[in-house]
């Protein structure tokens, strides 16, 4: 029986556009998004007869294989909730709209809204090859960090909980806006679900206390 499974998108193919149009959607989410889910079910089968059959030598590759897959899945996941149409998203986390403490965290974390704004982008548009530009929050400091995924895993620090994250593949926006990465990681910005991020960073809180229990 698979273990994980591909999460309905909340919201129909067209929802996001003009930003990222109906066709980028559709293959996004029913083919690379699925592609991990069936790569982490497959993954885990495999470990399964590594076991049985102590077969040890295969194990490197397939521990980073299902790095991969499952990295992709959860990434994907969070991608989808943390977007919403441009009349809904975008713009910047005002107190007003519910989301004061999301707001306030980014800026001490980072100074001000435009200076993670600026950083989150450039994470994300020079990331080198695939990957993606993530904003997390990290118990030990108890800020929010951003921190640059490349393909789906690495150079994160561990224990980091991502609540918004850019999809800086090309599948995420190459029929649409070509080899202008640049433009893409901008139009993001007009989608953004504030609500969702703030959610996220609610959520992520009340469990930073788990990697500072003591003995």
């Amino acid at each position: 029986m698979p273990v994980y499974t591909l999460p309905e998108l909340p919201y129909d193919y067209s929802a996001l556009a003009p930003v990222i149009s109906p066709e980028i959607i559709e293959l996004h989410h029913d083919k690379h998004h699925a592609a991990y889910v069936k790569g982490a079910n497959d993954t885990l089968e495999q470990l399964a007869e590594a076991r049985d059959k102590e077969t040890w030598g295969s194990i490197n590759g397939l521990e980073k294989n299902l790095a991969f897959h499952l990295s992709g899945h959860i990434l994907h996941s969070i991608y989808w909730q943390n977007m919403t149409g441009p009349k809904d998203g975008g713009g910047e986390p005002l107190a007003q709209d519910g989301v004061g403490e999301l707001a306030d965290a980014i800026t001490e974390s980072f100074g001000s809204f435009a200076n993670f704004k600026a950083q989150l982008s450039k994470a994300s548009a020079t990331t080198q090859g695939s990957g993606w530009g993530v904003l997390a929050y990290e118990p030990l400091s108890r800020r929010l960090i951003v921190e640059q995924v490349y393909d789906h895993q690495g150079n994160v620090g561990q224990g980091a909980t991502p609540i918004l994250v850019f999809d800086a593949w090309e599948h995420a926006f190459y029929l649409q806006y070509r080899n202008q990465k640049v433009d893409f990681i901008e139009a993001m910005w007009q989608v953004v679900n504030w609500q969702d991020v703030a959610r996220r960073y609610e959520a992520a809180k009340s469990r930073a206390d788990v990697l500072l229990l003591a003995p």
